[in-house]
């Protein structure tokens, strides 16, 4: 049992520093375009305080923190070189330019009002037929 708790804290650890790792990313001028909008988007959703899915719905709440943002990751390192990322993990560990939520909450605002207006737009036109 140990052992498995120790293997979920390392991971959960790496999981942080890539987080901090893809905000300074994704804020480097010589990070590529496509990896810096992954990276910002797979940042500002793991920082920010509000969940696409909240929490509180069951299974969904939870799966989607334990799939989004690691894929997410996952993507974005493969985008970043690997001399770059690298760089980018050592001054997370570091902890230098510790990043703040504003831009996941704003992200994650936007995806929730676009989503509530295409539900309403849809409504919308059932309706009036």
């Amino acid at each position: 049992m140990a052992r498995w708790l120790d293997t979920a804290k390392r991971w959960a650890r790496s999981i942080k520093r890539d987080v901090l790792a893809l905000w300074i990313a994704a804020r480097d001028r010589r990070t590529p375009i496509a990896a810096k909008i992954v990276a910002g988007g797979v940042a500002a959703y793991a920082l920010s305080p509000i969940d696409l899915i909240p929490d509180f719905i069951p299974v969904l709440g939870y799966l989607d923190d334990l799939l989004i943002v690691p894929l997410g990751i996952l993507l974005a390192t493969k985008l970043i070189p690997s001399s770059l990322m690298v760089e980018f993990r050592t001054l997370a560990v570091q902890g230098t330019n510790r990043p703040s939520s504003r831009a996941g909450l704003v992200f994650i605002l936007a995806i929730w009002v676009f989503s509530a207006s295409l539900a309403g737009w849809v409504a919308w036109t059932y309706l009036a037929k």
